[in-house]
């Protein structure tokens, strides 16, 4: 008898131990099932079907995470080139610098301020100075929240006597204002920007 109940307190034993197993078993699959449905709900949402010219095209949002340091970089050139390819001319210099000043915060407008009130601006109109500038690198310092930047550029000064190169190093941060608009697609705000260098390293005579 003592052997009878022996053997069904090990039985029992084993139905307990393999119905805590099929259990865990169970809770597991569900959890893979859960996650793999979350996924494929994620990808589904993330296609995006367009009707164009009658055929329909399927078109895949990302996550703008993933393009984050390529847009940072296009703001950050966009700028520079506003604010530094410069025409003799009153009237264009001041419609590309406008354009500039939408993209960065007061620290840009300082810096035109200074320009203006040493006779930048009047120098390149008199002489007949065409300014152009090429952003040779963009050094981001990361991706944390303000993304800090150093920016490296060529001026090129183009007069009659020649042509002037100038190296040209610009630091500061970039906010995002989570507002994207037609003057500031990327919805980025440069802050803190200063001019670390702006010197000659090459003078061409003509």
């Amino acid at each position: 008898m003592f052997t009878h109940l022996k053997n069904i307190d090990t039985a029992f034993k084993h139905i307990k131990q393999f119905s805590i197993f099929l259990i865990i078993g169970n809770v597991v699959t569900m959890c893979f099932c859960i996650y793999k449905s979350s996924q494929l709900i994620n990808q589904a949402q993330n296609r995006v079907h367009i009707l164009y010219n009658g055929k329909v095209l399927e078109a895949i949002a990302t996550d703008r995470r993933n393009n984050l340091p390529v847009e940072l970089r296009d703001h950050i050139r966009t700028f520079h080139q506003y604010f530094f390819d410069l025409s003799p001319d009153d009237k264009a210099i001041q419609a590309n610098v406008s354009k500039a000043l939408y993209l960065a915060d007061e620290s840009a407008k300082r810096q035109y301020d200074n320009l203006q009130e040493s006779g930048y601006y009047n120098n390149l109109i008199s002489a007949n100075i065409s300014q152009e500038i090429k952003v040779d690198s963009i050094t981001l310092g990361g991706y944390q929240f303000p993304y800090p930047f150093t920016c490296y550029a060529t001026e090129k000064l183009i007069r009659s006597s020649g042509t002037v190169y100038r190296k040209l190093v610009t630091q500061g941060e970039v906010r995002d204002i989570q507002l994207q608009t037609d003057n500031n697609p990327h919805g980025f705000l440069i802050q803190h920007w200063q001019i670390l260098a702006n010197r000659d390293t090459v003078i061409q005579n003509q």
